[in-house]
């Protein structure tokens, strides 16, 4: 039971990239969340998507730019980033969720995968 989750790169400013979250030995059942750590920083939730009701969730400074979206014949769900900024270099992680995502909170995860590094630099 994994998420591996790929994709990052090093991108200029405006520069978009596309992060998979790949399942394996069990279905995207649950909501799946991406997250970014910036060296200093704390981990935090940026995009969910519940395979519940389809809905989507993504934090302020990232509405408009990202697009959380899953494709079930690959078990995948996918992070759209596009014109990216600086601030969004991170080490990005994605996580299957028990419940549902809002300004409240970022429910508990069961599963992490792996990092995947976004670098955003001219």
């Amino acid at each position: 039971v994994q998420l591996q989750a790929s994709g990052g790169g090093l991108v200029p400013p405006g520069g978009s990239l596309r992060l998979s979250c790949a399942a394996s030995g069990f279905t995207l059942d649950y909501t799946i969340g991406w997250f970014r750590q910036a060296p200093g920083n704390e981990r935090e939730g940026i995009s969910c998507f519940s395979t519940a009701d389809h809905s989507t969730y993504y934090i302020d400074s990232v509405k408009g730019r990202f697009t959380i979206s899953r494709d079930n014949a690959k078990n995948t769900v996918y992070l759209q980033m596009n014109n990216l900024k600086p601030e969004d270099a991170a080490v990005y992680y994605c996580a299957a969720l028990i419940g549902y995502c809002s300004d409240y909170g970022f429910p508990p995860a069961v599963v992490w995968g792996q990092g995947t590094q976004v670098t955003v630099s001219s």
